[in-house]
């Protein structure tokens, strides 16, 4: 089966000190980097806290997956990433707004004690095309 590294110019590229693909197709399969909540226009986090970057983490995602032609509906399972698990909640409540009623995707929250770039939360996706 032949792999597809792609990557999407209205994404956020990846920092200088990262090597990776913002997606890699495989079949019916979509392995979907995980994303923070970088605005792609600046390269920055977006201020205003854990939800601004939780939104900006989805709205991130759904660029990737737009341009492999998916959505996020189509989304099999998701990992969180937090730096502060009292966080837990409100990311949840941000996270389940971008998906549609009774179609929220397998899960896993994990807490960390960084991510890149001193983002509070990081998303990654496995994604059926």
């Amino acid at each position: 089966m032949e792999l597809a590294f792609l990557n999407f110019a209205a994404a956020p590229p990846p920092p200088p000190t990262a090597a990776y693909s913002h997606a890699v197709r495989s079949g019916d399969w979509l392995f979907v980097t995980g994303q923070l909540g970088v605005d792609p226009k600046t390269g920055k986090l977006v201020p205003g806290g854990t939800v601004a970057q939780c939104r900006q983490v989805m709205h991130n995602l759904a660029i990737v997956l737009e341009g492999a032609g998916a959505t996020l509906d189509r989304t099999v399972m998701a990992r969180i990433y937090l730096t502060d698990f009292g966080d837990y909640e409100v990311v949840n409540a941000e996270y389940a707004r971008h998906f549609s009623a009774g179609r929220l995707p397998a899960r896993t929250t994990v807490g960390v004690t960084a991510l890149a770039l001193g983002g509070a939360v990081e998303i990654d996706l496995i994604v059926r095309l």
